[in-house]
């Protein structure tokens, strides 16, 4: 009875040691033209490296060039009309390279966004968990790297963010967002891009529901259409089962899908950090067996009981 116990809390540590660990997602920048962001070619930049959402801020702001878009500065030149970012719920790093989509419409619609873009960067490990709302940890990462020179005035949301605060214009339609874009081509007194945060499940009373690929290519339609200068970075927040970020090299295959125009190739490799975390999950594994036969064998000779004393054999 006691192996049994013992057994059961060391499962139930592995359990919560799971649950607590973070999900791994991809992240997507692109605008349709460079716009000044990089002087240098940016089509189709991967970062392998995971990072925290607050990381990716800072790479979108320094490297995305969105420090010109998003921070107070006398001589920034503002290139954009409006910034996007569109947070989903669904996709993980995995879910790309499957050959059958949840959500078909998402990813056609990133796949082209990504490779028909002039400028366009992927990160395909996000780190999230759910002890932070992904909108929030953003818009933190922005204001810290911005060096005080965040302005939230110039943030809006669709009504299914989270964010709290006074004097919070949020949209209920994407009416909403396409009047907010319209006003600010070619006549913002102030030259601030205006940040638009499009979370998950895009409006309350949307009728009828509908998917984030949906929403997002719905989204893209209209600013094309409108004429503006945009850039969107689109991150998911999955729920779900850890993911080892070496399981899929979800850049390498974006690039070998857009560029060869084939089937996959080399995606059940494992390249060297997935080696080093697989053997390291093995030690794991095995370190977790050998203690559960320890604390086996120690409770079983525990319970076998032996005479302190024999007696001396009788004499015939």
């Amino acid at each position: 009875m006691t192996t049994a116990w013992a057994v059961l809390a060391v499962l139930l540590v592995a359990a919560q040691v799971a649950s607590a660990a973070p999900v791994v997602a991809p992240a997507f920048l692109w605008a349709p033209k460079n716009y000044g962001f990089r002087s240098d070619d940016a089509k189709e930049v991967v970062h392998y490296q995971t990072m925290s959402p607050k990381s990716l801020a800072k790479s979108v702001l320094e490297e995305g060039g969105w420090s010109s878009l998003m921070c107070s500065k006398e001589d920034a030149q503002k290139n954009a009309d409006v910034a996007i970012v569109f947070l989903g719920s669904k996709l993980q790093s995995s879910d790309i390279s499957k050959d059958k989509q949840v959500d078909p419409a998402l990813a056609d619609t990133l796949k082209l966004s990504f490779t028909s873009s002039e400028f366009s960067m992927a990160f395909p490990y996000v780190s999230t968990t759910d002890d932070d709302k992904l909108e929030n940890s953003l818009l933190s990462g922005f204001a810290e790297n911005c060096n005080s020179g965040f302005e939230r005035n110039h943030v809006t949301y669709t009504d299914t963010c989270t964010v709290t605060g006074q004097d919070l214009k949020k949209h209920n339609s994407m009416d909403s967002i396409r009047d907010l874009v319209t006003s600010r081509m070619g006549n913002n007194p102030s030259g601030q891009t205006d940040l638009i945060v499009f979370c998950s499940g895009g409006f309350k009373d949307l009728d009828p529901a509908k998917s984030e690929g949906e929403l997002l290519s719905e989204l893209v339609a209209m600013l094309k259409k409108s004429g503006a200068k945009y850039t969107i970075l689109y991150a998911s927040q999955p729920s779900g089962l850890l993911e080892s970020p070496s399981n899929l090299p979800l850049g390498r295959y974006l690039a070998e899908k857009t560029n060869n125009n084939t089937t996959k190739t080399g995606l059940g490799k494992c390249d060297g950090e997935c080696l080093v975390k697989s053997t390291l999950l093995e030690g794991i594994f095995v370190g977790i067996v050998l203690l559960i036969i320890l604390i086996s064998g120690l409770m079983c000779m525990m319970g076998i009981d032996t005479p302190s004393r024999f007696e001396a054999p009788q004499e015939s």
